[in-house]
């Protein structure tokens, strides 16, 4: 059979850690990225500098090898056992292949004897801050030879600058993470899960704001839960967390995207409603008691029976615009529902 129609899979050894190399590579989050311009760069530039047509940056996979960005060809990935670059992870810090059909590890791989015929193979390994070669920066051509000194000396430091941009990168995305923990930790109630008192009148001047510039309709719902001393006195204050935790799931399910759901102080809460008026408002206000009501809490074995008592107040430009005049009678509402007998909604002024 002629070499050309012998198309092979190496059965590649793996280093001894393979794991904890994988382990490195995955860390970095770059497996699966859209093409980036500053990778396109510096692969483009090792093959100028090498003077090949061919150049790529690869990253070695459990069972694949995946391109990160290549120069001269298009490729995605090759199965681990068919990309030379499988073979530059074994401990070696430089690869080099004079001629690839005289290496019997890659004379049938399918970039040898399929187009574009691969002879020559140099590569130079991309290592973790922790030491492991997570891939390559490799460089080939479609004639035997191989690099001079001063361009292998070249590929290995444009070999640093992409591992560097690989760190950077994921220092990026770790930096990012980090604040949007941070927002969250600063911005939400850890006990139900909603917006903190800060958050909450953060949101609400804002909308505010925005509904008196817009004249648009803005309305705010303050919730008590009926009686929740009693359940802290007479079942714990770990009964009354979980009753406020899951009272708290309930207004984050039950309310749209644009509204601002939060935990104004002890058992009350406070949904802010942007482009609601009043109608609306106390439609939501009334479905947020019936829910409340029908949700199930236990004390242990026993069934616990919980209401709610709910106050709407509106935005009606004139008495009622701005944050303070709103809660102020949203609030007022509230108190009005909860000497009318508590388990009730009242609607806006008196």
């Amino acid at each position: 059979m002629l070499a050309a129609e012998k198309v092979h899979t190496l059965s590649i050894a793996r280093p001894q850690a393979d794991q904890f190399r994988l382990a490195a590579l995955h860390r970095y989050h770059i497996l699966d990225t859209p093409a980036c311009e500053d990778f396109s760069f510096l692969t483009e530039l090792a093959a100028k500098v090498c003077e090949v047509p061919y150049a790529f940056i690869s990253l070695v996979d459990a069972e694949r090898v995946w391109i990160k960005s290549c120069a001269g060809m298009q490729l995605g990935e090759l199965p681990r056992g068919e990309s030379y670059c499988s073979l530059a992870v074994l401990g070696e810090a430089a690869t080099e292949i004079p001629d690839l059909t005289q290496d019997f590890r890659t004379a049938h791989m399918p970039l040898t004897v399929n187009a574009p015929f691969m002879r020559m193979y140099s590569s130079v390994a991309l290592t973790s801050s922790d030491g492991f070669a997570i891939g390559t920066l490799c460089v080939m051509d479609t004639k035997p030879g191989g690099l001079s000194a001063g361009q292998h000396a070249t590929l290995v430091k444009l070999a640093r600058q992409v591992m560097a941009l690989i760190e950077l990168r994921a220092n990026q995305k770790t930096l990012e993470s980090a604040v949007r923990e941070l927002e969250q930790l600063a911005t939400t109630d850890e006990l139900t899960g909603l917006h903190n008192r800060r958050s909450l009148l953060h949101r609400l001047k804002f909308e505010a704001a925005r509904a008196k510039r817009f004249r648009s309709p803005l309305s705010a719902v303050m919730i008590d839960l009926d009686h929740f001393k009693r359940i802290n006195d007479e079942y714990g204050h770990a009964v009354g967390d979980q009753v406020l935790a899951s009272v708290g799931r309930l207004l984050r399910e039950s309310v749209r995207v644009i509204d601002v759901p939060g935990r104004y102080g002890g058992e009350e809460l406070c949904v802010i409603l942007p482009n609601t008026p009043v109608e609306g408002a106390c439609k939501l206000a009334e479905t947020l008691r019936a829910k409340i009501e029908a949700q199930l809490h236990y004390a242990g074995p026993r069934l616990l029976p919980v209401t709610a008592s709910l106050g709407v107040g509106s935005f009606d430009h004139m008495g009622i615009a701005d944050a303070e005049s709103l809660l102020r009678q949203a609030d007022d509402s509230l108190y009005r529902a909860k000497h009318a007998g508590r388990n009730r909604v009242e609607c806006g002024p008196t």
